[in-house]
């Protein structure tokens, strides 16, 4: 979900780093020697649990970054439960981070909630205040300065997808991977990372379910639609879009008189085969427009499912997705098609929605299902999952 880390996770994405460079700082990764128990664990806090100091740790956020909105959305939730919240921006990049103009952006982008806690830049020779209370880790390289931090502050990790797997197996795909056995509590986005994160390492933690921001998202077109979209990230490997080339080029040729929307990024440097509309990373108050055109969207996500299936599920679009653990486990919906890793699959199935005579019936379905979902439920789910984990560390003291 951290897909758009705007300052340092393009620079990987692209492959512009310099060699050898990481998302984390050297000292930070050498700091952590996650075979030795650390403070937090042999001395846990005291028992408190109300208005509590919570620090978050994050990379600088984009305006259309939704790993980024989404973190924000439950810091949002603790703002709202009587506690503090305190956000530090870390990142390796060289570049200054304008705190001032990130609020600025937070208070007038509709996507992003107008958190009254401070912002910081995270200083690696300064650390985070010794006075807080819980420290939550969010990607991978931010688990590294919240283990290290010199106190029994209670450790969270704020989990969206499989961080491991943005990489070949490698330096980063081990850092990554060593943050699962840093012992702290998870809080997953869906239940099939958090099963993964148990099984495979041991990890402790709660899961919350998607559900869909009704202010962005409605069925709003009753007519009968003759466009698709397709989420197109090129420079996010997990989001497969070589492969949905393969799609839409056999779906242009099957259904040529079809509008192709790419939404997610800039698509103009890449050579694509078919002719199609370039949106680039729309603001989330415009995505709804786009999807009330559209009859089908093919999203893949090859580790944990993004929310956009269900988002655009409340604009009436049929999210055609790949059929796996890690988007069943999500969201099994009867709404959404689940296909097989087949470009000529998902071609026909995509024609085969476009095709459909009952398209605005079943559009109109699709949407009510998803329409009793709401943010405030994942959101009560997260705080009293929270407070338990609060309540078990002051047991274990």
């Amino acid at each position: 979900m951290f897909a758009s880390r705007t300052f340092n996770r393009l620079a990987i994405d692209f492959n512009t780093n310099k060699l050898g460079e990481s998302l984390v700082h050297p000292r930070d990764a050498i700091a952590v020697d996650w075979t030795v128990p650390p403070l937090f664990q042999t001395d846990p806090p005291a028992p408190k649990r109300d208005n509590l100091k919570i620090v978050w740790i994050i990379s600088p956020p984009g305006r259309t970054s939704g790993g980024h909105q989404n973190a924000f959305r439950f810091m949002d939730f603790l703002e709202k439960a009587g506690h503090s919240v305190t956000v530090y921006f870390y990142t390796t990049e060289s570049r200054p981070i304008d705190t001032v103009a990130i609020r600025e952006m937070l208070q007038t982008t509709s996507a992003y909630p107008d958190l009254a806690g401070d912002l910081r830049v995270y200083d690696p020779a300064v650390g985070i205040d010794r006075d807080a209370d819980v420290i939550f880790a969010t990607g991978w390289e931010t688990a590294y300065p919240a283990y290290h931090h010199p106190t029994n502050a209670r450790r969270f990790y704020f989990t969206q997808d499989f961080e491991p797997a943005f990489y070949p197996w490698g330096s980063d795909f081990v850092l990554a991977e060593n943050t699962y056995r840093f012992g702290f509590h998870g809080f997953s986005a869906g239940k099939w990372l958090a099963k993964k994160l148990t099984a495979d390492y041991g990890m402790p933690g709660d899961y919350y379910d998607y559900a869909v921001d009704k202010q962005h998202y409605s069925f709003v077109n009753d007519q009968p639609r003759n466009e698709i979209l397709f989420y197109a990230r090129p420079p996010t490997a997990r989001r497969a879009f070589e492969f949905g080339k393969l799609v839409l080029t056999e779906f242009h040729r099957l259904r040529p008189d079809v509008t192709i929307n790419m939404v997610g990024w800039d698509i103009s440097p890449y050579e694509v085969p078919f002719p199609y509309v370039n949106h680039t990373a729309l603001d989330i108050s415009e995505l709804n427009g786009v999807y009330n055109r559209c009859a089908g969207a093919l999203i893949l996500s090859l580790t944990n499912m993004s929310l956009l299936p269900m988002e655009v599920m409340g604009s009436g679009v049929v999210p055609v997705v790949n059929d796996a653990a890690n988007t069943r486990e999500v969201f099994d919906s009867p709404h959404m098609e689940f296909l097989p890793m087949s470009p000529g699959a998902m071609a026909r199935k995509l024609v085969e929605i476009v095709e459909n005579p009952n398209q605005i019936e079943r559009a109109r379905m699709m949407a009510e299902s998803v329409a009793s979902t709401d943010w405030a439920d994942p959101g009560e789910t997260f705080i009293a999952a929270f407070d338990r984990a609060m309540d078990a560390q002051s047991s274990a003291r």
